[in-house]
């Protein structure tokens, strides 16, 4: 959505009101009256909307805000983002390129076909119509692994000669469900992106998968199957026993305290 840029003037207030020399902002009537939910930039809301089966993924970058708060950071940001968003992008659409020959790209499954940044991450959709079964799902979630590791491997240590503290974790939320078009396609609601939300902030883990329409025996040797490990915990707003796959190697760190949130299925 872009910025509502309107064009203010001061203009002398009614003195028996606010006394003398109080002024106000004005706008001009038809300023005034573009200020509605057109700014919102999702197009013609009323339309019906369309059904997607999707993989839902929020990608998020622990301590972005301390990191937006260090000295000049005016300075900073512009050029962490520009770095950071040409690295995901390129990161993701190269993890899909299975190769190329004259003008022809092949993929595998395919690329999101939605994504919006949120402030301090970038919110992904798959549609799973494209993404080749069960396997090619599996396939998605271990790329995804891949590149939150490679953030903290690859990136980071890239970045840090160009701007200081920057953040050192990216966290990754994902599930799968069906979600729905809003305002011809400029945005899509459903209960998985929320899941997906939520999964990204769970405990001080960085990397979770909802368990619903996720089978990982459906594809037992993948190696993305040996590093998960199937739990049970609360998702605010979401439910108190939902099951979700998380790294085993990150799990077995939590503080004994942190466990306690999660139960065996």
């Amino acid at each position: 959505m872009p910025a509502i840029r309107l064009n203010y003037k001061r203009v002398p207030a009614d003195e028996k009101k606010y006394g003398k020399g109080f002024s106000l902002n004005s706008l001009s009537s038809k300023e005034f009256r573009s200020f509605n939910h057109g700014v919102l930039g999702l197009g013609d809301v009323s339309a019906q909307g369309q059904y997607v089966q999707s993989l839902a993924v929020f990608l998020d970058l622990q301590g972005f805000t301390d990191f937006c708060n260090q000295v000049d950071s005016h300075l900073v940001i512009p050029e962490f983002m520009r770095r950071y968003l040409e690295w995901l992008f390129g990161e993701v659409s190269d993890r899909f390129k299975e190769g190329e020959e004259d003008d022809t790209v092949r993929i595998w499954g395919s690329l999101p076909f939605f994504a919006k940044f949120l402030g301090d991450g970038v919110f992904f959709l798959w549609d799973t119509e494209y993404s080749g079964g069960s396997s090619g799902i599996c396939n998605i979630v271990a790329k995804l692994y891949e590149l939150t590791r490679e953030y903290n491997a690859e990136f980071v240590p890239s970045i840090q000669k160009h701007v200081s503290k920057p953040p050192t974790i990216l966290r990754c939320g994902i599930s799968r469900g069906q979600i729905i078009s809003i305002g011809q396609g400029k945005d899509y609601v459903g209960s998985c992106i929320n899941v997906a939300s939520r999964l990204q902030k769970l405990s001080q883990l960085t990397f979770a998968v909802s368990r619903r329409g996720f089978d990982l025996s459906q594809n037992p040797t993948h190696f993305i199957t040996k590093l998960l490990t199937l739990k049970k915990a609360q998702i605010r707003g979401i439910g108190e026993d939902e099951l979700i796959w998380v790294l085993s190697s990150e799990f077995d760190s939590l503080p004994e305290g942190e466990k306690t949130l999660f139960e065996e299925p």
